[in-house]
C-alpha cells in the first residue's frame, strides 16, 4: 500500500488529514479571541505549547509512517534564519498595514496597556500558525502539489484556507476571499520559496500577533485587547469592518503584492513544480 502512496500522491491527502485535522478541530474550537484571557496566561501558555506538540508530532508520524521519509519542512539547519525572517517580515507587513489606516484616519489609538496582555496573544498566535501552517502548506498545499503543480495547489489551498475562516465571528464571504487571496496566496508563496514550513510560520504568527496583540484589531473576526488602546472605524471595505484590517482593501492590495513577489523569487530559483502531465518524463518529481 506504501507503494502506491508514494505513486499517487493525492491518495495520501485523506490519510494525511486523518492524522492533522483533530488537532486542527481542537485548536480551532478553543476560545482563542472572542474570549481572550478567560482563565490564567499560564494555561494559555501551555494549551499552545501543547497544541504544537501535538501538530508536530501528527504530522511527522504521518510523513513516517505514509511517506516513509523525514520530515524535511521542519529541518534545523537554517530554521532560525526563515523563522525570524518570517517573523520581521509578519510583523513589518501588517505595521504598515496599520500606519496606511492611521494614515488614512481610520485607525487611532488612545493609550496604552501594560505588557502582561501581550502574553496569551503571542501563545494565541503562534499556537494557530503552527497548526493551520502544517494542515495547510504542509499537508493540502504540499501534496496537491505532488500531482496538480504548483499553481493548482496554491489555487485549492488558499481557497480551503479561506473557507477554513468561514466559520469565525463576523466572517463573510468577502472576508474569506480576501484571507484566501492575501493570506493564503502569501503564505503559499514563502513555503514554495523555501520549500519549508518556517517562514509561513513565522510570517503567520507575527501577522496575527501584531495585529491583535500589538495594535488591539481583530483577528479573522474576534475581538482582542493588545498593547495599544485603539480605535478602528470607518467604511468596511476600508477598515475590514467587524472581521478586521485582514478584511481591509489596504491589506488586501499589500499582502498580495507580498505573494506574488515571493512566488518571483521562486520562479527564479526554479522551485515551481509542474502538473504531471506535464512532467512525464520525470515521474519520481511526483513524490516530493
Amino acid at each position: 500500500m506504501n507503494s502506491l502512496f508514494l505513486r499517487l500522491p493525492l491518495l495520501r491527502l485523506p490519510v494525511a488529514l486523518v492524522f492533522l485535522f483533530p488537532v486542527f478541530l481542537l485548536e480551532s474550537l478553543t476560545p482563542r479571541w472572542t474570549r481572550p484571557y478567560v482563565g490564567r496566561p499560564a494555561d494559555i501558555v501551555l494549551g499552545a505549547l501543547v497544541a504544537c506538540l501535538l501538530g508536530w508530532a501528527a504530522y511527522r508520524l504521518y510523513v513516517r509512517a505514509i511517506e516513509r521519509r523525514s520530515a524535511i519542512e521542519f529541518g534545523a539547519q537554517g530554521a532560525a534564519r526563515e523563522l525570524g525572517s518570517g517573523l520581521a517580515l509578519g510583523a513589518a507587513l501588517f505595521s504598515v498595514v496599520i500606519g496606511v489606516l492611521g494614515a488614512l484616519g481610520v485607525y487611532t489609538a488612545t493609550g496604552w496597556r501594560g505588557p502582561q496582555v501581550l502574553v496569551a496573544p503571542l501563545a494565541i498566535s503562534v499556537g494557530a500558525a503552527v497548526i493551520e501552517e502544517l494542515l495547510f502548506r504542509g499537508a493540502i498545499f504540499r501534496i496537491i502539489e505532488a500531482t496538480l503543480g504548483t499553481w493548482i495547489a496554491l489555487a485549492i489551498s488558499a481557497l480551503l484556507f479561506g473557507a477554513a475562516h468561514l466559520g469565525n465571528e463576523n466572517a463573510s464571504w468577502l472576508a474569506a476571499a480576501a484571507i484566501a487571496l492575501e493570506a493564503g496566496v502569501m503564505l503559499g508563496a514563502a513555503y514554495v520559496l523555501t520549500r519549508r514550513l518556517w517562514l509561513p510560520i513565522g510570517i503567520h504568527a507575527a501577522w496575527n500577533f501584531t495585529q491583535g496583540g500589538i495594535f488591539s484589531v481583530a483577528v479573522s473576526g474576534g475581538k482582542t485587547i493588545g498593547l495599544l488602546e485603539a480605535t478602528l472605524a470607518g467604511p468596511p471595505w476600508l477598515t475590514g469592518g467587524a472581521f478586521g484590517a485582514e478584511a481591509s482593501v489596504v491589506a488586501l492590495v499589500l499582502c498580495t503584492a507580498l505573494g506574488v513577489w515571493l512566488l518571483v523569487l521562486a520562479a527564479r530559483r526554479g522551485n515551481f513544480i509542474a502538473p504531471f502531465w506535464r512532467r512525464r518524463s520525470a515521474p519520481h518529481a511526483a513524490s516530493v
